[in-house]
């Protein structure tokens, strides 16, 4: 009988970090959003969206994670780090880590009525920017979308069901 070995360095595994902070934020009652930045392999900063927490509309999964980031190595440029995110990000966010210079950015599921990596346009590669962002999407979509499809289900029926 074989084990299973969990890759810790893998694309799948920083994914679920990013989806543990978005059953968190659904948690809270916000929009299940989670996002981790990662350095040399390790998790420098973990955030979830805090929007109505926080009354900050610039609240965002994203936005935190790389305010954390940037304390964390005392640096605003974020060249060597990657960020990992169960949704696709907005147009501000996307705008953030581009002047960041995130190195990578990954995530979970598509969102067609804001993204910014692809959707709706394309920030993170514009080439008339300063800097372009490597790009892997559909990581863990299926349990991306699906919590926020329920989030959003259960927002509109007006009923929350523990996360």
């Amino acid at each position: 009988m074989e084990e299973s070995i969990i890759d810790l360095q893998s694309d799948e595994y920083f994914m679920g970090e990013a989806l543990r902070l978005a059953h968190r934020a659904r948690a809270q009652d916000e929009v299940p959003v989670g996002a981790v930045l990662v350095r040399d392999g390790r998790i420098i900063a973990r955030a979830h969206n805090q929007v109505e927490q926080l009354k900050d509309a610039t609240a965002h999964a994203e936005m935190l994670a790389i305010t954390q980031a940037e304390a964390a190595i005392e640096d605003w440029r974020l060249t060597e780090c990657d960020l990992y995110v169960t949704k696709e990000p907005c147009p501000m966010c996307a705008g953030a880590i581009v002047h960041a210079r995130v190195r990578r950015v990954v995530f979970g599921c598509l969102s067609p009525k804001d993204g910014a990596a692809g959707s709706l346009m394309n920030l993170l590669q514009h080439p008339k920017l300063n800097h372009r962002c490597q790009l892997t999407s559909g990581v863990l979509q299926a349990e991306c979308g699906f919590l926020l499809q329920a989030f959003f289900r259960e927002k509109r029926s007006g009923t929350m069901l523990p996360s």
